[in-house]
């Protein structure tokens, strides 16, 4: 997964705080990181650990990018 501006690399808590769309983008994949109180995983791996095939880590990867480029 490769995100702009190394939004991968950044804490989903800290990532959600900066960019609630993101959690939105995740929430519609059932990744429930938006509620969760710890928030110190990195973005990349949320979307890793879910294990939600190719095909949808291509689709969160294409929806954060097209969002990113509206907000740099």
């Amino acid at each position: 997964m490769e995100l702009k501006q190394d939004m991968g690399s950044r804490q989903i808590k800290d990532v959600i705080v900066a960019h609630p769309h993101i959690g939105e983008i995740l929430g519609r994949f059932d990744i429930g990181c938006v509620t969760c109180g710890v928030g110190i995983c990195l973005l990349k791996d949320v979307v890793a650990i879910h294990a939600l095939g190719a095909e949808a880590e291509e689709k969160i990867e294409e929806e954060i990018n097209a969002y990113l480029e509206t907000v740099s």
